[in-house]
């Protein structure tokens, strides 16, 4: 149905053209969401809430400098950006995290910071300062300029080496370091792939990165979506597969359907 209007019929496929023309210019788009408006502003208002309300022991986290030690990424191709550059974001803006109380996730996101309630009950990455700043959020400096592309940005589709794709690689293998006593993680059953992705970041930028020495035991919940087809379940499919794994690194595990 055409929009309602006064407009000639013929605008709209002009200003379509203009644009595709335009686009064409710009260069080709990446796969993903451009920058966040307003990054910086974000970046730093998140730093201080965490490290002023909801950790004031870390009141002495200099949030300032933690953004200019994340920034440098956004001078480099986008498509050049490794987990080592974020070494010194990481290095000014990691703490230590209450044993038990890590917890590990893939394919439910909102499940598991509603279930966390703001670190109160659980402290996923995302509830950590370095995952904390840069949760939801999108950032790339332009393919051929110097400013920051708010049209798009690569996905690990486009190029491997993306700002985001690295950032959490980085941050996911701090934080599984620094991860102690019981190990939560939370899966999807109701995931048409699978609950466990045997490529993905628990199983490539996690799990090799556990410290066998501070771990006491592994419990793995599979949660099913209320409605929710059941595709998989403990010991089945891929789920048995994350069993066989971490039972031949010598981890004491437990797996639970649907925890409560």
């Amino acid at each position: 149905m055409a929009a309602r209007g006064c407009a000639p019929w013929w605008l709209p496929l002009l200003q379509l053209l203009l644009l595709q023309l335009g686009a064409g210019a710009a260069g080709e788009r990446w796969g993903g969401e451009g920058t966040s408006p307003h990054l910086q502003s974000i970046f730093l208002g998140r730093c201080a809430e965490y490290s002023s309300l909801l950790r004031p022991e870390l009141r002495d986290k200099n949030c300032t400098a933690i953004w200019e030690a994340f920034k440098v990424v956004l001078d480099k191709d986008p498509c050049s950006v490794l987990p080592s550059d974020y070494d010194l974001f990481i290095d000014l803006s990691m703490h230590s995290i209450p044993r038990d109380k890590s917890l590990f996730w893939e394919n439910n996101h909102l499940l598991v910071t509603s279930y966390s309630d703001n670190t109160r009950r659980f402290m996923p990455l995302c509830d950590v300062l370095y995952g904390r700043v840069g949760d939801f959020l999108s950032w790339c400096r332009q393919k051929n300029g110097s400013g920051l592309d708010y049209q798009s940005c690569p996905t690990s589709e486009d190029c491997e080496n993306n700002p985001v794709d690295s950032y959490w690689k980085r941050a996911s293998m701090q934080y599984s370091r620094d991860s102690s006593g019981v190990i939560y993680v939370m899966l999807n059953g109701s995931e048409p792939t699978g609950a466990y992705p045997v490529k993905g970041f628990f199983a490539d930028f996690e799990i090799p990165y556990f410290q066998k020495d501070k771990i006491t035991r592994i419990e793995i919940w599979v949660m099913h979506e209320i409605g929710g087809p059941n595709v998989e379940s403990c010991g089945e499919g891929s789920v048995k597969i994350l069993e066989e794994r971490l039972e031949a690194m010598g981890f004491q595990y437990s797996c639970i359907n649907d925890y409560l």
